[in-house]
């Protein structure tokens, strides 16, 4: 790409041309700029399985549709009512209320600010009338807004589990362990915050503890059945988005009726689709920017470039969490997601990072950038939304961002934290027994075969006890099969050539 375009197009960002834009124009020169290729070599990533036949896309807009409808209904304020009758009592209770209520609510619609508008808009108020500090009660609902990220079905671990290349489910269980340490961090500070200060707490009353268990139960019957759904293997997670969909409809329309199906649920429709729709827009035009990329080889060069000052894995993590940290600040998540991944990925997978631990360091670290002075995306919402001066949102989040970062540091530096869940069931990312969806993506690849597992060893085939198979055997005296005269140019068989063609075949599957 010439200087010149470069300029035009940074000029152009910084002057607030949409994203997706951005990303179009610049794949398009890229692919242009290259030997014998059109400009719309860039779709062609858009149209294959990696996006538009990706079966994991329908869940992006389903999971958004319930977040916007829980949002819009009575759901808020039903889940404040059952923290606060069951976590009241304790130091910081409504700090605590205030915590949970803010996670399980982001759960659904991610870091896209409707937390701190629905739930913070509840509970700011109530914490001043409690005698919370005004800065504090600021920062604990502005860090609300993007504490359940590592929750499922958090729609940004879905995202990043398509453009990973992971099993969703096996990352929904990497996030679980972390996001209670980061819950809990913060939870310590607000009782201890509670004590300091003799915040009044609410006497446990087990009537009233039940009474708003009962009246929120189908809310919190959602994500039990959600789950269970999921890992006893009854809702693949395309399915499990679709009962969530159906789920919530149900109860906020039809059971509470919070949501009138005429007047109230088109517009919520609309509202939820505008952002799917600049989802989908930017992740389909990014898709086609990081094709060039990789196709370059950027994360190779970027690799090499770090080998001479980066030696471990300890030194790639801390380089890494201080990077991605900057990318939440400068970037909305879903955007940080398709543009950075790509290019770390095989960088991580290099240093020996487990890629389900990636994608929780990875989130973990944009969920502290969306609070990072001076353009964290929730500082601003909450800036909007309570009327306050950016400049005292700064103020407001550096303890948040302080804990924040003692949780991420515990997260990283500990991996089991990420990975003891998800080794609890099997990969089927490589099955020899089922073979894949699309079968022209299934090559005859050696080394695949063999770290695949214990179904198909070659070092145990060439050395089995029983003379099952003994390729020296096969190959001695008697010349029944020489394998090298069948990998001779021009030979029935090139085993070199059949590990290299991604189109080849295996005959039996």
């Amino acid at each position: 790409m010439d200087g010149i375009w470069i300029v035009i197009l940074t000029v152009l960002a910084i002057l607030g041309a949409p994203l997706f834009a951005i990303f179009g124009a610049a794949s398009m020169l890229l692919f242009g700029a290259l030997a014998d290729t059109s400009i719309t070599g860039t779709a062609n990533d858009v149209f294959s399985e990696k996006f538009a036949d990706s079966p994991l896309l329908v869940t992006i807009p389903l999971f958004t549709f319930a977040g916007y409808l829980m949002a819009e209904s009575g759901t808020p304020q039903r889940l404040v009512k059952l923290s606060r009758a069951w976590l009241g009592w304790m130091p910081g209770g409504l700090a605590m209320v205030c915590l949970v209520a803010s996670a399980f609510f982001t759960t659904f619609t991610g870091g896209s600010g409707i937390t701190i508008v629905a739930i913070g808009g509840l509970l700011f108020p109530a914490l001043l009338a409690d005698k919370y500090k005004e800065n504090f009660s600021l920062g604990l609902v502005t860090t609300g807004g993007s504490l359940g990220l590592l929750f499922p079905p958090s729609v940004p671990m879905i995202l990043y589990g398509v453009v990973a290349g992971v099993m969703i489910e096996k990352l929904f269980l990497a996030g679980m362990i972390p996001g209670v340490i980061t819950v809990a961090t913060l939870g310590i500070y607000s009782a201890f915050t509670g004590v300091k200060h003799k915040m009044p707490r609410t006497s446990f009353h087990r009537k009233e503890a039940l009474s708003s268990f009962w009246e929120a139960k189908w809310e919190v019957a959602l994500p039990v059945g959600l789950l269970g759904g999921m890992y006893s293997g009854l809702l693949r997670i395309h399915e499990a988005a679709a009962f969530t969909a159906i789920y919530t409809l149900i109860i906020e329309v039809f059971i509470y009726r919070d949501v009138s199906f005429r007047r109230d649920l088109p517009r919520i429709i609309r509202e939820a689709m505008t952002l799917v729709g600049a989802i989908l827009v930017i992740l389909a035009t990014a898709i086609g920017f990081t094709a060039f990329l990789i196709q370059a080889r950027v994360p190779m060069l970027i690799l090499d470039g770090m080998e001479g000052f980066i030696t471990s894995q300890l030194m790639f993590l801390v380089a890494l969490n201080f990077f991605l940290i900057g990318v939440g600040m400068l970037m909305d998540i879903f955007s940080a997601i398709v543009v950075v991944v790509p290019l770390i990925v095989p960088i991580a997978l290099r240093f020996g990072v487990d890629p389900y631990h990636l994608g929780v360091i990875f989130l973990l670290n944009l969920e502290i950038g969306y609070l990072t002075p001076p353009v964290g995306l929730n500082l601003f919402i909450s800036s909007f939304r309570f009327n306050k001066p950016i400049t005292q949102l700064y103020r407001s989040v550096l303890p948040f961002i302080g804990l924040l970062a003692i949780a991420l540091i515990i997260v990283t530096y500990i991996p089991s934290l990420s990975t003891w869940l998800p080794g609890l069931i099997e990969d089927q990312s490589v099955s020899l027994d089922s073979p894949t969806d699309d079968e022209d993506d299934v090559g005859f690849d050696l080394n695949a075969l063999e770290e695949a597992g214990d179904d198909f060893d070659l070092d145990d085939l060439d050395g089995a006890d029983e003379d099952e198979l003994d390729l020296d055997a096969l190959e001695g005296d008697d010349e029944e099969l020489d394998l090298e005269a069948l990998e001779e140019d021009g030979g029935p068989m090139d085993l070199d050539a059949l590990e290299d063609t991604p189109d080849a075949q295996p005959e039996t599957q």
